[in-house]
């Protein structure tokens, strides 16, 4: 009988069939520091590199490349309109999908129980990239450079594929380059799976083998020597103009874990409740990493202050100016005879007339554009002034962020006419062309509005700003404090690239993504040891982030006495609210509010200039001419804004004659000189142009980039391969995941916290499928329709009877088209504070929990039952881990160090202690060291350098000594030498004995 082979299917599914197909390519996709080294393959060629910004060139100093950054700005726009209008209509691309794992070569002093960096990266990747030469089959490995000299990246040279098949490749794609990495160490090296290197910055002039000297002219470290950084000149180069951007070199100041000795903590007051730092065990501390400038100039780099999760506004708030950073709301209040309202501006000064432009008593949410006083930027991408040209009437006055009023800005969508306001039939017919709009999703508020802010019952302070929220509670912390970009960029980490069928599911699987990162980096989280100290934190993404931070004091919020910077973006002036390294700070997936050939569709015309995502909640700095040019270009306002912010970043490295000399046609390395600097949560990724008709295709993708590295290559397959289920998951069951952007920030600030996975709660969405209404009795209830999932009924259903007949022509669902305009705000309740057990196993009756569903998805396409059980040991993992049944790679390592014998409370990880935690972590990866709090019953088959490579079955001449050499190894043995032979001669068998 045929063995069938089964497809990740994301055809969309009646979920409740069940509680799910997709096409196949050959990809790989390759990423150095952000940057897509990608290539692809037909099922029967070989695999070719391209090697993206890794490029051979001399790099300019800063103060050359600064001349040329309003020009590579300018060209890497025209390069992405080129692209976007090359390829966006794209369709039907496979999933090919490919994963990333960066190591740390550590060389081992075993008689001093010491460990230094060994800066052998580069001759090791050749040596490995020598031996992949030589062998073409399958099990092809791609070794890359990163950026510490120490560093190697691995990933499988061929993708993998849409079959259920291919996940059971991943680990043993793993495990292949671990066992191939092992056969190029030295005796006295190891290579473990683990984020950072624990005495990075610690060990002064005696942390390297060879030796190196502190400081150096890029990074002007107290730490460590520039000599750790990747040789080749990009990296060097990045290195000291983020330093020079900046004005000062990178200041990193995390969370100093407080044990009982720790002497930063002497003078504090004594512990409480054990050692949960300052929340207590119900609350998280919040680290607000890339907000510290006040508290730096304030108490020094040695004291941090930390927020906590209780308050609600604790994790936006921003040191510096006591308020929080995100959008504002504003009453429209005109006060003049005969006003009634405002029309919406495209830009400052140039009038929209959509029917639906907001009159008086209406909130708007929005922001004051800085380079622009008296204009608000809202929300859904429009202007409003907030006063007459002559200053003597105001139109927008700010109100509390609690205050709601009975006009919703989305009510007179499609109304007729924007001259007078609606009576009471007029504004029925509103609700009810609205509601056919919005196929009933969205709830309309009753009542008209009144035209004065006062009978409308607001808050309003004297000063016209909204009231003051509770800012939430501060403490003061011990700070561990780095200054060089190798303390991010040194650490490594798990990422996952796929392909998507076109560019609109690429863009909705990012913001689907987007709010998964945080809650993966949290399950995931492995980095609790920085510069030889016991951190009060679990991961690493706020180290990265600080550590390549380039923003200029203004850009930060803060005085600048050098400002205005001529040739910088913006003149360096613009207030950015993060680092190049963050989470992402807008949704890009542009909704539709009436699907096609809906009789309403040529009414949601009218709303083809919003920005509909209302879960776009926080300011959005952007290039406010990129964002033009996009539209212009016929770029939907959601992508616009999206690349609109991403350019307000200046490139960071140029190489002599690669400026005006690249063609904006047929190229994008200006575009991603931007793009690749940009390292946020997820990455969205256009396709690379092809420069000759054999190039292979490759299209739409996203990254995935917040995961931790993990001890093992079980438990990093068991993280990959559920990302990419759980992509196929909300595809299939056409799932919506939305939440506030400011909920998912707060999330990667929680995600930070110390054993955030058992112990956090983050923000969710409550209902990944629209709410169904149901009779109580008493009137319509709308309830979850996974409630139904767990009343008794019968559980077989066909599962191919589901014909997609709510798909558009492009097979994309009206619940998809409107996702982003579901109900979403705080008001609405849509998200709630969940456990990690929560989010994965699930909750009530309303969210079935995230692994339920895969598991579902696997029954969906009938997945056989040898791959089932292996699928089904790492859903088990991560469930026991997300209970806490099972610890994170961080709280084994952090219980590991506070029972090594030579701790002594202190929080200070010596060398002896730092050696023999990697020497486990090295043995626990091999498969020589079985860890049951991190890995319950699954044992790790031992790994040895022994069958690294297949052996070729060669034809090459052996010489005859060879021959007789290696015939002498069974020619002696006892068979040949017996005094007794038989001996067949015709009929007859003899014995001759000697």
């Amino acid at each position: 009988m045929p063995i069938r082979e089964h497809k990740l299917s994301s055809s969309n599914l009646v979920i409740l069939s069940l509680l799910g197909d997709l096409s196949i390519c050959r990809i790989q996709f390759l990423v150095l520091l952000g940057v897509v080294i990608a290539a692809a393959c037909p099922l029967t060629t070989a695999l070719t590199l391209t090697m993206g910004l890794l490029k051979v060139g001399t790099p300019k100093t800063w103060d050359d490349s600064k001349k040329n950054l309003k020009y590579i700005r300018n060209a890497g726009v025209k390069q992405f309109i080129s692209t976007y209008n090359r390829v966006k209509d794209l369709k039907g691309d496979e999933l090919l999908w490919g994963d990333e794992i960066e190591y740390g070569i550590f060389h081992i002093d075993q008689a001093n129980k010491k460990l230094r960096l060994s800066l052998r990266g580069a001759e090791i990747m050749n040596a490995l990239n020598k031996q992949e030469s030589l062998y073409t089959n399958e099990n092809e490995v791609a070794f890359v450079p990163e950026y510490g000299a120490w560093m190697c990246e691995a990933t499988p040279a061929r993708p993998y594929t849409g079959y259920t098949s291919d996940l059971l490749r991943v680990e043993t794609s793993m495990r292949l380059r671990r066992q191939r990495m092992l056969t190029v160490l030295d005796e006295n090296e190891i290579a473990p799976t683990v984020s950072t290197y624990p005495m990075l910055g610690a060990q002064g002039d005696d942390g390297t083998v060879p030796p190196t000297k502190v400081g150096g002219p890029r990074a002007q470290s107290d730490y460590i020597s520039d000599d750790i950084i990747n040789p080749h000149p990009r990296f060097g180069t990045l290195t000291a103009n983020i330093r020079q951007r900046r004005g000062t070199k990178v200041n990193i100041r995390v969370p100093l874990f407080r044990d009982i000795n720790t002497p930063e903590y002497a003078n504090y007051d004594p512990l409480q409740g054990g050692f949960d730092g300052c929340c207590g065990s119900d609350a998280q501390q919040l680290w607000r990493y890339g907000k510290g400038d006040f508290c730096a100039e304030t108490y020094g780099n040695r004291r941090i202050l930390v927020g906590c999760s209780k308050s609600s506004l604790d994790e936006e708030f921003s040191e510096h100016h006591n308020s929080t950073d995100r959008l504002q709301k504003w009453l429209v209040d005109v006060k003049c005879s005969g006003c009634e309202g405002l029309f919406y501006r495209r830009v400052p000064g140039e009038i929209v007339a959509d029917a639906d432009w907001p009159r008086n008593g209406d909130i708007v949410i929005g922001y004051e554009v800085q380079d622009q006083p008296g204009w608000v930027r809202l929300q859904n991408g429009y202007y409003l002034p907030t006063h007459s040209d002559d200053k003597n009437i105001a139109f927008l006055r700010k109100v509390s962020s609690r205050a709601v009023t009975s006009n919703t800005e989305l009510k007179r969508i499609g109304s007729n006419t924007p001259l007078f306001r609606m009576g009471d039939a007029a504004a029925q017919n509103s609700k009810d062309a609205l509601s056919s709009l919005l196929d009933g999703e969205i709830t309309l508020a009753n009542g008209e509005a009144r035209p004065a802010a006062e009978e409308v019952g607001l808050t309003i302070e004297p000063n016209g700003s909204g009231e003051q929220e509770d800012s939430g509670s501060d403490s003061l912390r011990a700070a561990i404090h780095m200054d060089a970009m190798a303390f991010g960029m040194g650490c490594c980490c798990l990422q996952v690239t796929f392909q998507a069928k076109d560019i609109d599911e690429s863009r909705f699987m990012y913001d689907q993504l987007a709010v998964m990162a945080p809650i993966l980096m949290a399950l995931s989280a492995s980095t609790p040891i920085l510069k030889g100290r016991l951190a009060d934190t679990d991961a690493r993404w706020g180290v990265i982030s600080e550590s390549v931070d380039c923003r200029t004091p203004a850009e930060r919020g803060r005085n600048d006495p050098n400002a205005p910077y001529q040739e910088l973006n913006a003149q360096g002036k613009r207030r950015i609210y993060k680092s190049r390294y963050d989470s992402i700070s807008t949704y890009i997936y542009q909704a539709v509010i009436a699907p096609e050939n809906n009789t309403s569709s040529i009414k949601s015309k009218q709303l083809s200039n919003r920005l509909l995502n209302r879960y776009n909640d926080i300011i959005v700095p952007f290039d406010e001419e990129v964002f033009k040019q996009c539209r212009d270009a016929g770029i939907d306002p959601a992508l616009a804004q999206h690349i609109a912010h991403l350019f307000i970043r200046d490139p960071l490295v140029v190489f002599e004659g690669a400026v005006e000399e690249v063609d904006d046609n047929t190229q994008t390395e200006h575009f991603e000189s931007i793009q690749s600097t940009n390292w946020q949560t997820v990455r969205w990724k256009p396709p690379p142009p092809r420069n000759n008709p054999n190039d292979p295709h490759i299209g739409w993708r996203t990254e995935f980039r917040s995961m931790e590295i993990q001890l093992t290559d079980y438990e990093n397959a068991a993280f990959t391969v559920f990302i990419i289920l759980l992509t196929r998951v909300i595809l299939a069951f056409d799932l919506n995941l939305y939440i506030p952007i400011s909920r998912v920030d707060a999330n990667m600030q929680r995600a930070h916290s110390r054993n955030a996975a058992h112990k956090g709660k983050f923000f969710f969405r409550r209902h990944m499928a629209p709410l169904e209404i149901g009779d109580v009795g008493y009137g319509v209830k709308y309830v979850s329709m996974f409630a139904r999932a767990g009343k008794n009924g019968s559980s077989e259903s066909s599962l191919s009877s589901h014909t997609g007949d709510d798909n558009n022509m492009n097979g994309v669902s009206r619940n998809r088209l409107m996702a982003p305009c579901a109900t979403g705000s705080e008001e609405e309740n849509s998200f709630e504070e969940m456990t990690m057990a929560e989010i994965m196993s699930g909750k009530g009756d309303y969210f079935p929990g995230l692994i339920p569903l895969v598991s579902a998805y696997l029954d969906y396409i009938q997945v056989d039952k040898s791959t089932r059980s292996k699928l089904n040991s790492y859903l088990e993992f991560i469930e026991k881990r997300a209970n806490g049944e099972l610890v994170t790679p961080a709280t084994w390592m952090r219980n590991y160090v506070q029972s090594h014998p030579a701790y002594k409370g202190d929080s200070v990880v010596s060398d002896e202690i730092a050696y023999d935690l990697m020497i486990a972590c090295k043995e626990i990866g091999e498969g020589k060291l079985h860890v049951p709090e991190l890995l319950g019953d699954v044992r790790i088959e031992p790994i040895t350098a022994e069958g690294a490579y297949d052996a070729k079955l060669g034809s090459n001449r052996a010489n005859n000594e060879q021959l007789l050499d290696l015939l002498r190894r069974y020619t002696n043995r006892s068979a040949f030498g017996s005094s007794t032979a038989t001996v067949v001669t015709g009929t007859e068998t003899m014995t001759e004995t000697a």
